[in-house]
């Protein structure tokens, strides 16, 4: 399953983030990934209310299939056909039985890189690691777009012309014949940047005709994340 942070990650994010309150310490799985994480429960697992494991409100048959919904440092929220009915609440990481042994450790890596795209997009930044759906809901549509296909695989390049504006005065008259001045604002190109992908993802950023990136220079984000 590919479990790549979501290109367009805000507005993903707020349609598919679970609506269960979070508690302190956890956070949510639903709306990180394309498709729901589905695992099973290794031996009879409790499921309980609460991360703290305090109260027990059912029990979890080995091998069902359960739902994540959220996580912390020792366990996941699950949804699933519990014993006594469809329930959901919170099991210990060690009753998950997943194929991928790096499971725990890869979501939480998602959900910190998920969380820093998407304050990028916010800020309409971009930085290296960035897939060109993640780019392109930052900075829209991009001026140029160019594609090459050659032995070693897809390169993508896209330019993006980037305005500023301007103040200018204006001097007329008004109704009076009087001589007025009024302040219009003029979009200005005031810099080019280039961004080439590789293995879809950016690997290099140029700058041209200004500093489109600002003073704070190129950021690096790390690579989407696959199981």
């Amino acid at each position: 399953m590919c479990l790549a942070a979501l290109s367009f990650a805000s507005g993903q994010l707020s349609r598919n983030k679970s609506s269960l309150p979070q508690e302190p310490g956890t956070f949510s799985i639903e709306g990180l990934t394309p498709r729901p994480v589905i695992v099973r429960i290794q031996a009879e697992a409790p499921v309980y209310t609460t991360n703290k494991f305090d109260r027990a409100i059912g029990s979890f048959a080995p091998g069902v299939p359960v739902t994540l919904v959220a996580m912390s440092d020792t366990s996941y929220r699950v949804r699933g056909r519990a014993r006594h009915g469809d329930v959901a609440g919170w099991v210990r990481q060690a009753d998950i039985l997943s194929a991928d042994p790096q499971l725990a450790d890869k979501l939480k890596k998602l959900f910190a890189r998920t969380q820093q795209v998407a304050e990028l997009i916010k800020n309409n930044q971009v930085a290296l690691g960035m897939t060109s759906e993640e780019v392109q809901a930052s900075l829209g549509k991009p001026t140029r777009k160019n594609t090459k296909i050659n032995a070693g695989g897809k390169q993508e390049r896209l330019e993006y012309a980037m305005y500023e504006k301007v103040p200018q005065v204006t001097t007329g008259r008004d109704a009076f014949g009087q001589l007025v001045q009024t302040v219009i604002y003029v979009k200005v190109e005031v810099g080019t940047l280039s961004l080439n992908f590789k293995a879809g993802v950016v690997d290099e950023i140029e700058e041209t005709k200004g500093n489109p990136l600002g003073n704070g220079g190129v950021q690096v984000v790390p690579a989407p994340i696959f199981f």
